[in-house]
């Protein structure tokens, strides 16, 4: 006789939240044969545009290849630096190295995992040309604070999880010069895999259109709907393949649609933690500053170790055996190989995304979550000996 050991219920820390709504869109482009960028690409940009309040939204491949396109757009290169925070997901300073640029790494606020004006202050110098801010896990960072700082020089909002958030009631992706989205799974809103490029500017926009289709001067839809089939487009530029497909865009024009549901779900559930993890001594749970409408991508804790007794790598284990599944908030870019080899950095070089690495932790929050999910959360973080 053997015992089943495994846990009673499995809390994912992510599920995309589709269903029949997602999977009766993609029947039109399947159905008519336009399943490459097209008209479904220009509806999804048309209502993202609008509910971002910006004059432009630009579909991408993801949200990587969105930062990369914005950078590419501007003219960064060799020679150039880009500060990006030294606590972030690696694309985020692998696109300034696919311009040929240098990343140059700020440090991080602890409770706020963003950069800030005083860490990004002393990383500019007469070659930096542009500063990318992270909203990381939703909630914006302060922008006020940080273009004091920047004075001229372009800010580009990485703002793959930000989606809904707002910072003194205006939308992320409006908020500097350009900014570029994620419709990853782990996403709020997501079409697979997928991205969007939001900005107030014409030009750039024009060259990011461009570059986007090979470097093209007209789109497809252009050639193929147009009365002219002997037509070709002309290539002034050496662009890239970055394009979101009409079957992509067919579910993120119906999760857009689910967007507010999605952000006023997640903020009661989150409201919820707060309130019922706060007197764990061990947890330090996140805080949403005044003015601030954190999207929660991710509710992402701080471990504290030395009042726990243990790592945070053994209460993550015990908490999969548990069968809640956790993650760290995300990665100190210093401390990635390819870096560490590239730069000569050393862990002590960004103490607090070291230890931000080391100690953050994201517990299960999403749309496909039930009642008594987020009550086994809670009475397992409880249950956890100190």
């Amino acid at each position: 006789m053997t015992t089943d050991n495994s846990p009673k219920r499995q809390v994912s820390i992510a599920l995309p939240s589709t269903g029949d709504d997602e999977w009766k869109a993609v029947r039109e482009p399947l159905s008519n044969g336009w399943l490459t960028q097209g008209p479904k690409v220009a509806q999804f940009e048309k209502n993202f545009a609008g509910r971002h309040e910006v004059t432009h939204a630009i579909a991408t491949s993801s949200c990587t290849t969105g930062l990369h396109l914005i950078l590419s757009a501007m003219g960064i290169g060799p020679g150039d630096e880009v500060i990006v925070p030294a606590f972030t997901w690696v694309s985020t300073a692998n696109v300034v190295l696919y311009c040929g640029a240098t990343p140059v790494l700020a440090d991080v606020d602890p409770h706020t995992y963003n950069v800030t004006a005083e860490t990004i202050r002393p990383r500019i110098t007469v070659r930096t040309k542009a500063i990318v801010v992270v909203h990381l896990f939703g909630l914006c960072a302060d922008i006020e604070s940080i273009k004091k700082v920047a004075g001229d020089l372009p800010i580009i909002e990485d703002a793959a999880c930000a989606i809904g958030s707002s910072y003194f009631g205006k939308p992320a992706g409006g908020l500097g010069l350009a900014a570029a989205f994620s419709f990853h799974p782990r996403k709020i809103v997501t079409t697979g895999e997928g991205g969007m490029v939001t900005t107030q500017s014409d030009v750039l926009a024009e060259k990011m259109v461009q570059l986007r289709n090979h470097g093209a001067s007209i789109s497809e839809e252009q050639r193929h709907r147009g009365p002219q089939p002997y037509l070709l487009a002309d290539f002034n530029l050496i662009g890239f393949n970055y394009r979101l497909t009409d079957v992509q865009a067919a579910i993120g024009i119906v999760q857009l649609e689910k967007l507010e549901h999605f952000i006023k779900e997640r903020n009661h559930w989150a409201d919820f933690y707060q309130r019922e993890l706060k007197e764990i001594e061990w947890l330090r749970v996140p805080a949403v500053p005044p003015g601030y409408g954190h999207g929660w991508q991710s509710f992402v804790c701080w471990v504290g170790e030395t009042k726990l007794r243990q790592s945070r790598n053994e209460l993550m284990a015990l908490l999969q055996k548990k069968g809640i599944s956790t993650r760290p908030g995300t990665h100190a870019i210093h401390q990635l190989g390819v870096y560490r080899e590239r730069f000569g950095f050393v862990p002590e070089d960004y103490p607090v995304a070291r230890d931000c690495e080391k100690f953050s932790m994201a517990i299960p929050l999403h749309n496909r979550m039930s009642d008594e999910d987020y009550r086994y959360v809670i009475s397992v973080l409880k249950s956890v000996r100190y």
